[in-house]
């Protein structure tokens, strides 16, 4: 049984998700969705990453993401 609500679980995330995308087209001119899933007892730990648009404007999403990023942890760093 435990499977099965595994498997109901996983359809509703990915219609979920699906929709999720479906909105982000339409509202957006390009969006970059990186999703991961809880780490394995290993550590190892799946990543995917889609993207819908332009890619050289998906790529600048993704570089501006990470310069924030790693801005505020820097700034975290050096407060601490």
């Amino acid at each position: 049984m435990k499977k099965c609500k595994i498997v109901e679980m996983q359809a509703d995330q990915e219609l979920s998700l699906r929709r999720m995308k479906k909105r982000l087209r339409e509202q957006h001119a390009c969006y970059v969705l990186i999703t991961c899933q809880e780490p394995s007892s290993d550590g190892e730990m799946q990543v995917e990453m889609s993207y819908e648009g332009d890619e050289a404007l998906a790529a600048y999403l993704v570089e501006s993401a990470s310069a924030a990023f790693a801005a505020s942890l820097e700034d975290k760093t050096t407060t601490h």
